[in-house]
């Protein structure tokens, strides 16, 4: 449901961004909002039922007033007044994501156990590339986590790859734990 309703206020927002010719700025706006919410602070204020919608606006005018486009201050406030200010992490995520599907570009997410040397990532974008499953463009957002083992993870939508060594090593696990050939105790 939240997604839902991030995903039509994203839609409103990125069409009037085309309409006026701002999309870039706009963008830019929807980033600035997204690396702000990462403060604790500001997300609990957010998403606070205490705290008035007045209020809410005047600290977005306070933080963002001489930073963002008006047309993007301008929807902080309408999406405030109407009580969604709740789902704006959600809100810029599908921004994001609409965005990049309309300038034609993929998002990936590819997690590794160690961090991937600049060479091997133009390597694993040219590969992406090359593929049906990617458009004209690919934007890889790298992850390093040492639980992988070793191997990578690749998550392109609602699609994943996963070639890591500890996800091989679950599936033996599982092999031998079904093996009825095994006397089990």
């Amino acid at each position: 449901m939240v997604q839902r309703v991030a995903y039509r206020y994203a839609k409103s927002l990125l069409d009037i961004a085309v309409d006026q010719n701002n999309l870039e700025a706009i963008n830019n706006d929807m980033g600035t909002i997204k690396e702000a919410l990462n403060n604790k602070d500001l997300r609990l204020l957010v998403k606070s039922p205490i705290i008035k919608p007045a209020k809410k606006i005047a600290i977005f005018k306070e933080i963002f007033g001489g930073s963002v486009d008006k047309v993007t201050m301008a929807f902080l406030e309408i999406v405030t007044k109407k009580g969604r200010e709740n789902i704006l992490l959600d809100l810029t995520t599908a921004f994001d994501e609409q965005y990049k599907k309309l300038q034609h570009v993929t998002g990936v997410k590819l997690t590794t156990a160690a961090p991937i040397s600049e060479q091997d990532l133009a390597q694993i974008k040219s590969n992406l590339l090359k593929s049906t499953a990617t458009d004209k463009e690919v934007d890889v957002e790298t992850a390093v986590d040492p639980e992988l083992i070793g191997g990578f993870v690749l998550q392109m939508g609602d699609k994943m790859y996963d070639a890591s060594v500890a996800y091989q090593l679950e599936q033996v696990k599982k092999k031998f734990s079904d093996n009825k050939y095994i006397k089990q105790t």
